[in-house]
């Protein structure tokens, strides 16, 4: 008697024993469905992927959250919406999309944009940004008359910021006295860059400068070699539009090679 009691102990704790990993592996029971810990894995991975951490009472967040997803779901099926064509409709787009996304951040791990890459692309913006910058101002009217009249204003002492702001037809420029800022020469369409390079500090054009916007009086206020942002300052938005565009040229690349028909 006495050892048949021992057994049946030893038997029901050695079913113990075995039913631990498998309650372990649950986060919880909702009606009677185990609800797999994997879910409460597989989405603090999703979180922890956007850069944010998972603190330990955000993990009790996504707990409550699993359990409520499941009560809503078997719900959902209780009711048959999972066997609704909406339903299907609506998962094949998630699935496409999901696949898609899976495609392009594994063609982006296996393709990372080098430091030799992201310098070279730094170089040439340096070869086409360098050189000098100017800060001149310009007053722009429509008519050639106006500008004429604007320079024998100037010439008798009137004020080039005063006369931009009351009569410049740039309104981005306009309201502060005509002022463009610093910038390379070549941002400004020819006419006005070939007349603006031949001022020195202070001097104003002695004639209208005509170009597809109308006539300008410009006033070159000074110069002084290209201010470029250093190589380590802008790398990582050097990187991420190289991605970008390694990105676009891997999905071009599949649209030429594949048959539409």
């Amino acid at each position: 008697m006495k050892n048949r009691y021992l057994t049946a102990i030893a038997a029901a704790a050695l079913a113990g024993a075995f039913a631990l990993p498998a309650v372990a592996q649950n986060l919880a029971i909702v009606n009677g469905k185990p609800v797999p810990k994997s879910r409460a894995d597989a989405l603090m991975q999703q979180i922890a992927k956007s850069g944010r951490p998972v603190t330990p009472e955000m993990q009790n967040q996504l707990k409550d959250e699993i359990v409520a997803r499941e009560i809503f779901m078997q719900e959902a099926q209780k009711r048959g919406l999972d066997t609704s064509d909406d339903f299907k409709n609506q998962m094949e787009l998630a699935r496409q999309t999901i696949l898609i996304r899976e495609l392009f951040a594994d063609y982006q791990k296996n393709n990372p944009v080098t430091d030799e890459e992201a310098k070279a692309e730094y170089d040439k913006f340096a070869a086409a940004n360098g050189g000098k910058e100017y800060r001149a101002r310009h007053i722009l009217v429509e008519k050639e008359e106006e500008a004429k009249a604007i320079i024998a204003s100037l010439k008798k002492g009137g004020k080039f910021e005063d006369i931009a702001k009351k009569q410049s037809k740039d309104p981005g420029s306009g309201a502060n006295g005509g002022d463009l800022d610093w910038a390379n020469a070549s941002s400004y369409v020819p006419e006005f860059s070939a007349a603006m390079i031949k001022l020195n500090k202070g001097q104003i054009t002695d004639v209208p400068v005509k170009s597809q916007f109308g006539y300008h009086v410009i006033r070159l206020d000074d110069v002084r070699q290209a201010q470029l942002p250093k190589f380590e300052d802008v790398k990582p938005q050097i990187a991420k539009q190289l991605e970008q565009q390694k990105l676009g040229k891997f999905q071009e690349d599949l649209r030429a090679k594949a048959k539409v028909e």
